[in-house]
């Protein structure tokens, strides 16, 4: 008896040494290493064949925020082909050499690890002419012919300057505000750009592109081709069988657009540069297949969690929708019909739309497209997109309560408990200080872009604070 309680203790021991042991070794490094180039290799290639800069300027700004890079401005080991407008980073034999190339009209793509340069020609390019006209003669907000605006009697320029030197002169270098343009009552009332940037440098939205990819849905949802409360248009991975038995089922556009479908999630676990859409965005996957092979974990609709794929899965659901226009759909529908001729949508290797974050522009295309919400949905007298799509992205999402109500439909908003800003301001919000916001009772428009690094603090409605101080 003494021996079978001696072996239960034991036993009972070695259980609770193992239970408290923790999973420490890092079985993502190969894909951190590959991710970790693939991230320098686009942001490179768009930092010189799409934003047209230097690569002493991609060295100091574009690559700024990371936490380690290969080579410098002098060299390293990368290779820029300037006559293919590629870039590779890495060497043979060692981590995986990631490659990007420029394709027109969509910016820079990534190849997967075991493609070459050889395969650039294979990649997706967006077909369709450019809009016709030249910008520098069109006037503002169809064009680039701007005067700004310097006797508004409701603008207090005093105030106005205040809030430019706050956006530009912050307390840590950071915080680096590349561009500032303030829109009132549909004209430019302030613009500035930090040295090495102008009013034609495109720059990546991050995740502001996840609210041009609603407004696109919006315009579908409009036409009755898509409905907020219908269950997503996909096909689920793994396939089951039979088709109704996947739970997944019960997810709806609403619930996705909502940052609430219910899905296992990645990016809020910390693994966005080891797995989940950062293989699409730096590796080369589909940017589709990863987000359809997602677990439920929740009911849909009970949880807020900020996360890619749930954009790309009504991306997807778009796609779906639209079939052989989806290609040419967002330039159609929405960028021609109001000038953004500076903006680029860029798409994985197979052709999908990264519009959870991949898109390519500039202040004065962001500005217009703040302006389209401004003037309730219409450009020109066409009725883009409807009043009520508006209210559904300005709408909090009920599974957003315990944070203040502060997210709506691919739109932020301002929190509940916030006083200091006019309760009916929205606004877009990407990586590294993309903001474009929208502040009706004041009939503004705010964009700021940046370069942010680090700990990333700019806050977008202490700018509309700020500004809102010019507006008597």
């Amino acid at each position: 008896m003494k021996n079978l309680i001696l072996s239960l203790l034991i036993c009972l021991q070695v259980t609770a040494l193992l239970s408290q042991q923790e999973e420490s070794y890092d079985y993502f490094k190969s894909n951190r290493e590959m991710i970790s180039s693939g991230v320098q290799a686009i942001l490179t290639c768009n930092g010189l064949f799409t934003s047209e800069r230097s690569i002493e300027q991609v060295y100091d700004k574009e690559l700024k925020y990371l936490s380690q890079t290969i080579g410098t401005a002098k060299g390293g080991d990368y290779k820029i082909h300037y006559d293919q407008k590629a870039v590779e980073i890495g060497v043979a034999g060692g981590t995986p050499v990631m490659r990007a190339a420029f394709r027109e009209g969509i910016g820079c793509v990534m190849l997967a690890p075991d493609q070459t340069l050889a395969d650039i020609d294979e990649l997706p390019i967006q077909k369709l002419p450019v809009l016709a006209g030249d910008a520098k003669n069109i006037a503002w907000p169809n064009g680039d012919k701007v005067s700004i605006q310097k006797d508004a009697v409701e603008v207090d320029y005093d105030a106005l300057a205040e809030a430019i030197d706050w956006a530009f002169n912050r307390d840590t270098p950071e915080q680096t505000t590349i561009s500032l343009l303030i829109v009132h009552k549909g004209e430019i009332i302030a613009e500035q750009y930090a040295d090495g940037f102008n009013y034609t440098t495109k720059t990546r939205t991050w995740s502001t592109a996840k609210s041009i990819a609603a407004t696109l849905i919006g315009i579908l949802c409009d036409e009755g081709k898509m409905s907020l409360d219908e269950p997503l248009n996909v096909e689920w991975l793994p396939k089951q069988a039979p088709k109704n038995s996947d739970p997944r089922n019960e997810i709806t556009l609403r619930h996705v657009l909502n940052m609430s479908s219910g899905l296992y999630t990645v990016d809020s676990r910390k693994m966005e540069y080891a797995t989940g859409s950062g293989l699409a965005y730096w590796a080369g996957a589909s940017i589709v297949n990863g987000a359809r092979n997602r677990g439920l974990i929740r009911e849909p609709g009970t949880s807020w969690d900020y996360e890619n794929y749930d954009t790309i899965l009504a991306v997807l659901s778009m796609k779906n929708t639209l079939g052989d226009d989806y290609s040419t759909f967002p330039r159609k529908a929405l960028l021609d019909k109001i000038g953004m001729r500076s903006t680029f949508l860029s798409t994985d290797r197979f052709g999908d739309f990264v519009l959870s974050s991949q898109v390519y522009t500039n202040a004065r295309d962001l500005a217009r497209f703040g302006l389209l919400y401004l003037n309730e949905g219409q450009w020109d007298g066409e009725q883009i997109i409807s009043k009520e799509w508006i209210d559904f992205v300005r709408t909090p999402a009920p599974a957003s309560k315990d944070r203040n109500y502060f997210y709506g439909g691919q739109f932020w908003l301002v929190p509940s408990n916030r006083t200091d800003v006019p309760k009916d301001a929205y606004s877009t919000a990407g990586n590294r200080g993309q903001f474009c916001i929208i502040v009706p009772s004041h009939d503004l428009v705010i964009v700021r872009r940046g370069l942010d690094y680090g700990k990333q603090g700019f806050n977008r409605w202490d700018l509309a604070r700020e500004v809102v101080k010019a507006i008597k």
